[in-house]
């Protein structure tokens, strides 16, 4: 848990380097789609299926959940590029934003993967 949060702090203190060196805050953005992010996929992964249904196939809703989860990271790994590119942001800002981000969302994704409960009834 230490070494989670420690990752996480590294994250967000690239995320506001990137927004505080150049003086542009529009990177900040990116900590916003990075945090959001597992949002959908936590909110759709409960409208499985009941006890009596098989656990092997994942439902429709839990697809949209998934689908909706993976239009948020590339959104937050896409949009400082694209912020750069029209040279609204400057490359180091970008660099800098992208791999917080990863950071941030690797971390949220490894807390809920360490801490996930099973929920067996046998």
């Amino acid at each position: 848990v230490i070494l989670l949060s420690f990752v996480l702090a590294v994250g967000f203190l690239l995320i506001i380097l990137s927004c505080a060196l150049w003086a542009n805050w529009l990177p900040l953005l990116v900590a916003l789609t990075f945090v959001l992010a597992p949002l959908p996929n936590a909110l759709f992964a409960h409208c499985g299926g009941d006890e009596f249904s098989s656990s092997d196939g994942a439902t429709g809703a839990v697809d949209l959940g998934r689908f909706l989860t993976s239009i948020v990271v590339v959104t937050g790994f896409a949009l400082p590029v694209v912020l750069t590119h029209s040279e609204v942001v400057k490359p180091g800002a970008c660099v800098m934003s992208i791999i917080g981000g990863g950071l941030v969302y690797g971390t949220i994704l490894a807390y809920s993967a360490a801490f996930r409960q099973e929920d067996e009834y046998d």
